[in-house]
């Protein structure tokens, strides 16, 4: 059965154009009728009103598309909670336990966590756009086809059921993230630390220094043009090997450990999903409008 909505988006416009233009139209006296020549010279207007407004018919393709949209989101609501609670669990422990205090606006891609460490004030911030990330996606996917057949040519010979028990046992990689760290204190500027999550480890790519805090965060597009023009320290990997482990303990000390290695892509995937939801449920009530 039709719905109300698809009648309606059926009468055609001239039916509806011509109803609304005879309401619209007042009934002429006599006394117009007898100077018709002075109406003749007098330039005419299409009559108008704000009082109504009239909409297009919807195309059968928005009726599709609607559908289709609808379907999804149905969907992707009845599949979320089972897939998602666990992570949601471990999600809320970890910002928990480390006291961080989170803000994640509905539709923006970054999430930004933040906490006090002492006279230090730290700002985590990732976004939802690594998961999209196509080349990064790619390289992972083709570094796990290689582990999956060494892993295979290594278990020939062994008891089928030993196999299996290995199979299952072979924990889920994660897709890297990129996690960016600033370390503030009062009247000594700020750390920047760029960092890629994967699991469960922060491998650290860059720490720099700057005398103004505010350059650290880049949040404009002028601070960030005077943040390229400095120098941002050198490779992390050229650094001393005893150095470099103590930038990894220095993370450990405020709280940036395995455990919040783990949730960021946990976190990011569950954002990515909620957005979706949104996504849908916004575009769907655009095109029911």
């Amino acid at each position: 059965m039709l719905s109300l909505r698809t009648i309606t988006r059926s009468i055609p416009r001239t039916f509806s154009r011509s109803i609304a233009t005879s309401a619209l139209r007042p009934a002429l006296p006599k006394l117009a009728l007898q100077q018709s020549w002075k109406q003749a010279i007098k330039p005419t207007y299409a009559a108008f009103s704000t009082s109504s407004i009239f909409k297009a018919p919807s195309s059968e393709v928005d009726i599709e598309l609607l559908a289709k949209l609808e379907d999804e989101l149905k969907h992707e609501k009845s599949s979320e909670i089972p897939e998602f609670e666990e992570q949601l669990e471990a999600i809320e422990e970890t910002i928990k336990h480390g006291e961080w205090q989170v803000k994640d606006v509905a539709g923006d891609q970054e999430v930004i966590l933040t906490k006090k460490f002492g006279t230090e004030n730290i700002r985590v911030s990732f976004t939802v756009a690594d998961i999209q990330n196509i080349s990064e996606q790619e390289d992972f996917d083709d570094a796990s086809l290689t582990d999956e057949l060494d892993f295979q040519n290594q278990s020939r010979g062994q008891d089928a059921e030993a196999s299996a028990e290995e199979d299952i046992e072979q924990p889920e990689p994660s897709f890297p993230a990129r996690v960016t760290i600033t370390v503030e204190k009062p009247n000594n500027g700020a750390l920047l630390i760029q960092t890629v999550v994967q699991d469960g480890v922060f491998q650290i790519e860059e720490v720099s220094h700057f005398a103004k805090a505010e350059l650290a965060q880049s949040l404009t597009a002028e601070k960030d043009w005077a943040r390229q023009s400095l120098y941002a320290g050198p490779p992390f990997e050229n650094l001393d090997e005893d150095l470099q482990g103590l930038w990894d303990r220095y993370l450990e000390d405020r709280g940036l450990n395995a455990e919040f290695a783990n949730m960021v892509p946990d976190y990011i995937s569950v954002k990515e999903q909620k957005e979706y939801l949104r996504w849908l449920e916004t575009v769907k009530n655009f095109i029911g409008a």
